[in-house]
């Protein structure tokens, strides 16, 4: 019996909407029953005892542990915090050793930081926000009144009295968010180019990076809350979109409590066996998530093809639009006949439809990241975001602007091919078997003599993934095949033991072992495969350790090939 994780909540989240603390536990040998009735007593007589009676508690079981989570005051989650290891502590005194004096040593110090956390002036002015139904964005440091231009913000020792703030100016922008398995970055990267082509100053958070009007403001992995926050609160931006993924959904939840419209592009295995999460059910619960901060007011955004989604959709909250490149896909269909909306081709053509209203968009031969339609996924998540830029209130002649501007060069280290002395060369970030599989389809319309794959995972995969990982690449053959490493990516695992798997994987599937090599870097394995290639090869360079670095490189044998003609 042991404790996983401890952390805030500090919006909507996986268990609930309700900001408070949450403890991931292992059960171990005991009793699930026993240990979650135990824990139930010794926090509530906690919540009890610092004057919390109306908070509550909540659980979420799954094989071998459980969530635990206590609802909290907003300004006093490090306090909750504590509460629950406290909670958790007493829980493991209990039943391995009996000690019942240590709650009530505990409570008396934890009153005491609750009062040291509190902040009355800010519990009044976040009061009258709601009352005036002015948006809400709050973490530890800040708080922040009305969205993008229309927002304030103060740090929370300095927040104004209710009749000091001027209501009038503090409104709301159109908020966008984009979650799912794959196809999230890129999606966000087609709507940034969407929104600027409509006008608005389009503020994007993403795994990449944060920007604002179209420029980088900070390079980062930003797809979690602290991201949103920031492009929230930024006083250029007039349109939202938000790139959410799982991990900071998990771990602190949503950053918003109202959004005008959400997608999920899909619902592949990633990261199971993380927080509790693990079967494909319980992570499309956790992209679920995004439609707490929807109400009937909003659009949710869904994938027609994936049945995960489908399966939730009677519990959405608000309209769905539908989206799939078939237009007689038979979910698409019904609703299309039922007067809802979705997004589809007709004849190589993107097209919104509500009812028997239809509005062409743009041809897809006119979009540069579809490639023709040879990237397939990429056709996925232009129709996603022509869907969500819909929903958003975006004319479709700016959507269609927007599709037709960006370049593969906006979508760095995603679908871009680089010529070097008559190679080819396709750099990727697919990072999961379903990411390989639609990679793998791209390349396999492309005319090659030969083909070399360059491939590594990250080490917090589970034994399984990674050969199904490997497996994804099956009906498309490899002459050479190079590991990587990806040292900085182990988490957990021995140097080069996630690449030994990939290697024993890939014998299995038939490879010999003169076709199989590796690399310590991902900079040193392009360069070993740009060695072995000859004119006409294609090389399949999958980067994820040193993406920067790949790109640089391929960028500058490139250029130094096209000089040399």
């Amino acid at each position: 019996m042991r404790l996983l994780d401890s952390r805030r909540l500090t919006g909507p989240n996986l268990l609930w909407e309700r900001p408070g603390a949450i403890i991931d536990v292992d059960f171990g040998r005991r009793s699930p029953d026993l240990v979650i009735a135990a824990w139930e007593s010794e926090v509530r007589r906690l919540l009890d005892d610092i004057g919390w009676q109306d908070e509550a508690t909540c659980v979420r079981r799954y094989e071998g542990g459980a969530s635990l989570a206590i609802s909290a005051p907003v300004d006093a989650l490090y306090t909750a915090t504590e509460i629950n290891d406290a909670a958790w502590d007493a829980v493991q005194d209990l039943l391995e050793g009996g000690h019942r004096q240590l709650l009530r040593r505990v409570a008396r110090q934890l009153r005491a930081e609750v009062r040291d956390e509190e902040r009355p002036r800010l519990q009044r002015l976040l009061a009258t926000a709601r009352r005036h139904a002015v948006p809400i964005v709050l973490d530890s440091r800040e708080v922040s009144l009305g969205l993008g231009r229309y927002s304030q913000c103060w740090e929370l020792g300095a927040v104004p009295h209710p009749d000091d703030v001027d209501w009038s100016a503090l409104g709301s922008i159109p908020v966008g968010l984009v979650t799912g398995t794959n196809g999230k970055t890129t999606t966000v990267r087609m709507m940034a180019a969407i929104g600027q082509a409509s006008g608005a100053v389009t503020g994007v958070s993403s795994t990449d990076w944060l920007s604002v009007g179209g420029a980088v403001v900070e390079r980062d992995d930003y797809a979690g809350p602290e991201g949103a926050r920031r492009i929230l609160r930024s006083p250029e931006c007039e349109l939202a979109v938000l790139e959410t993924a799982r991990g900071g959904l998990l771990r602190r939840g949503l950053a918003v409590e109202h959004a005008n419209a959400a997608l999920i592009t899909n619902i592949a295995s990633d990261h199971l066996g993380e927080f509790g999460v693990q079967t494909l059910d319980q992570l499309a619960d956790v992209k679920w998530v995004v439609t707490r901060a929807l109400d009937a007011r909003s659009q949710l955004v869904l994938n027609a093809d994936d049945p995960l989604l489908v399966a939730r959709a009677p519990t959405a909250p608000c309209p769905i639009t539908w989206f799939s490149p078939d237009p007689r896909q038979r979910v698409l269909r019904a609703h299309a006949a039922a007067g809802g909306r979705t997004c589809t081709l007709r004849r190589g053509r993107i097209v919104l439809c509500e009812g028997n209203e239809v509005t062409p968009v743009v041809a897809i031969k006119r979009i540069p990241l579809c490639f023709g339609g040879l990237a397939q996924h990429n056709v996925a998540n232009a129709l996603g975001a022509a869907a969500l830029a819909w929903s958003l209130g975006v004319p479709p002649t700016a959507i269609a602007e927007g599709l037709e501007a960006m370049q593969a060069s906006d979508n760095p280290g995603r679908g871009n091919f680089y010529t070097i002395d008559g190679v080819t060369v396709l750099l990727d970030f697919a990072h999961n078997p379903h990411g390989m599989r639609a990679v793998a389809a791209m390349t396999a319309g492309l005319e090659a003599s030969r083909r070399l794959l360059i491939i590594g995972q990250a080490g917090d995969r589970s034994d399984a993934d990674i050969e199904q990982f490997a497996q994804a690449t099956t009906g498309h053959r490899f002459e050479r095949i190079i590991i990587k490493r990806l040292a900085k990516y182990n988490r957990g695992r021995a140097d080069g033991e996630a690449a030994a798997l990939l290697k024993q994987a890939f014998r299995q599937l038939g490879y010999g072992a003169g076709q199989l090599r590796e690399a310590a870097t991902e900079v040193g394995a392009l360069r070993s495969a740009l060695r072995w290639a000859e004119p006409g090869d294609l090389v399949l360079c999958l980067a994820h350790e040193d993406r920067d670095g790949v790109r640089t490189l391929l960028e500058k044998l490139a250029q130094r090939s096209a000089a040399t003609g």
